[in-house]
């Protein structure tokens, strides 16, 4: 009986502690980011030329239209296909790049195009330490207000690494991913790399038909270990070759391969088939569209586009963020950088991560198009490249064409680390190779690959966009669907400042709560009053376990008291 007693006056306080509980307890109030305090930027890079998007020809280069809202310097195109030693000095000086970047001499085959090609490559840093004030320099955003330090190859330049001396933006040159380089079979090819870095480094041809020595300096597979002992700062070396295969090939720093390759030294080559007056685009600078298609190219396709993904470690980036000293730079990424305990945390498409691959990596397309999409996996890690509303046919792996007969459409593409595909995109609305005109994402399907440091969306997404759909600034037309792209080009939204879903709804319904969390102060209060509804309990119950005690005690006390003073019994 006393037990049923104690458990009901105990049930009962606990009610009563917890409805108290509720009632002192409020859930804060919404807290909506005002736009306006955001720091915004222009879906499109002010600083480039919205003229650099058309049709045009230079140096008598015919230069394709590009859409996007950020395309390549025209100037760039024209000096990639004639040579920086066959172009004018007025076409020269606007494209930043030394007179000796890239030179083409001798038709040896009488064909009609040159046959001896000369690139020079520097290596740049981006994002790193500056020895004179606190920050970084040159800067190279993915990403609004992402700053991944970074080591790129980058084309030989006349000029600083900033875009001028008031700036610590990097030049337009230096950027991620490394150069695409396009060479023609049959051409005879040197690779100049000038070690304008304070680490040694060199350069693995990976894929590319390439001889294992070389007649000046011994070997050049690029291996330290095997080939060549390891190019050190302010050295230079020939890569030299004359590929007899064409195809999707890759090129990378072999030199501590697990950190250099994950910094950014790594790159597309193409090996064209030959064809009489090839003058190929010997760089594509970013990546991307290829305004200067081949010859052989444009006998099968529409359009092509280079497709570099890769991924990025922050904390292995952070290293060249906290020293300048070498010394100390080597010792943190060779003995104390663990790349088995080491996540990819950036996730880039041809060097950028969502929103500005909106900017130049959009696959612009029409309807009834064949386009040729070559693509390199140079992260550590298996991608699955999806393509939403199409189909595409994979023609080569690694660079060697697959049987005809045998080669088969898909929508998801597996590709492992330093492997290649080239895939035919048709856009001909048969319901199998597309489902019509629209703005139809390309993305990983690996859920991790559309965030950048995690936070979605990012990484390497963008979209196969049919022109009707693009707007006239080469942005893709989501306004009319009541969708704002704006949230995404600000650096407050990838510091997780920014609530995703804050303006679904009038009232805000899934904004920020206010700073002090009113669910954490009733959790505190409830928590009180429990305990202090279980004591309430116990001494109520103590009360009543000791009541015949507790009468007589009291009954005593009374008498006591009631008796006159100093009465003897």
């Amino acid at each position: 009986m006393p037990i049923r007693i104690f458990i009901i006056l105990s049930t009962f306080c606990l009610i009563a502690a917890t409805t108290a509980a509720q009632a002192v307890s409020k859930l804060p109030e919404t807290v909506k980011v005002n736009p306006s305090a955001l720091t915004g930027e222009p879906m499109c890079d002010p600083k480039i030329s919205p003229a650099w998007r058309e049709a045009q020809e230079i140096e008598g280069v015919k230069i394709d239209a590009s859409p996007v809202c950020s395309p390549d310097n025209p100037a760039w195109i024209a000096a990639a296909v004639k040579g920086t030693n066959n172009i004018s000095m007025d076409t020269l000086m606007k494209t930043g790049l030394s007179p000796d970047a890239i030179i083409k001499t001798d038709d040896l085959d009488g064909d009609g195009d040159p046959d001896r090609i000369v690139i020079k490559l520097e290596i740049m840093e981006l994002n790193g330490k500056s020895p004179d004030f606190p920050g970084i320099v040159p800067t190279f955003d993915i990403a609004p207000g992402v700053q991944p330090g970074a080591w790129v190859f980058a084309p030989k330049t006349s000029g600083m690494s900033t875009e001028n001396f008031e700036s610590v933006r990097a030049n337009p040159l230096l950027r991620l991913p490394s150069p695409v380089i396009r060479v023609e079979v049959g051409d005879i090819v040197q690779i100049v790399l000038e070690n304008t870095h304070y680490l040694p480094h060199s350069i693995h041809l990976h894929g590319v038909d390439h001889p294992f020595m070389h007649h000046e300096h011994g070997g050049q597979d690029g291996v330290p270990q095997t080939s060549e002992v390891e190019l050190m700062p302010g050295e230079r070396r020939i890569y030299q070759f004359q590929a007899r295969q064409p195809g999707t090939m890759f090129y990378h720093c072999h030199v501590q391969t697990h950190t250099h390759l994950a910094m950014g030294l790594a790159g597309m080559i193409i090996v064209e088939e030959n064809r009489p007056n090839n003058w190929l685009q010997t760089l594509n600078i970013g990546g991307g569209q290829v305004r200067h298609p081949s010859v052989a190219v444009k006998e099968q396709f529409d359009q092509e586009y280079d497709l570099h993904y890769h991924a990025m470690d922050k904390e292995l980036g952070e290293i060249i963020q906290k020293y300048n000293d070498p010394r100390l730079i080597a010792r943190d990424m060779n003995r104390r950088y663990d790349i088995t305990d080491a996540t990819e945390d950036y996730y880039t498409l041809n060097g950028l991560s969502f929103p500005y691959t909106l900017r130049e990596s959009l696959i612009v397309v029409e309807p009834d198009q064949k386009i040729k999409l070559r693509m390199l996996n140079s992260g550590g890690e298996l991608i699955a490249i999806h393509t939403h509303g199409h189909h595409a046919t994979i023609t080569h792996y690694d660079g060697v064409e697959h049987n005809p007969i045998a080669q088969i459409m898909r929508d998801v593409f597996d590709m492992a680390p330093a492997q290649r595909l080239d895939l035919k995109l048709e856009t001909v609305n048969d319901g199998k190779h597309s489902y019509g005109e629209g703005d139809w994402l390309i993305h990983d399907h690996r859920e991790k690959g559309i965030t950048t440091n995690g936070m979605a969306e990012g990484g390497s997404m963008s979209s196969i966009v049919y022109k009707s759909y693009l707007t006239e600034n080469g942005m893709p037309k989501v306004s009319h669907f009541g969708i704002d792209l704006n949230k995404y080009f600000t650096k407050e939204y990838y510091e997780r400042r920014l609530p995703e879903w804050q303006d679904l709804d009038e009232w805000a319904s899934l904004g920020s709560p206010g700073e002090k969390s009113g669910l954490d102060d009733a959790t505190q209060t409830s928590a009180i009053y429990t305990l202090a509804g279980l004591f309430i309990g116990l001494f109520i119950y103590w009360i009543f376990s000791r009541r015949g005690q507790i009468e007589q005690s009291t009954m005593s006390a009374i008498s006591r008291f009631k008796s006159p003073k100093g009465s003897k019994q």
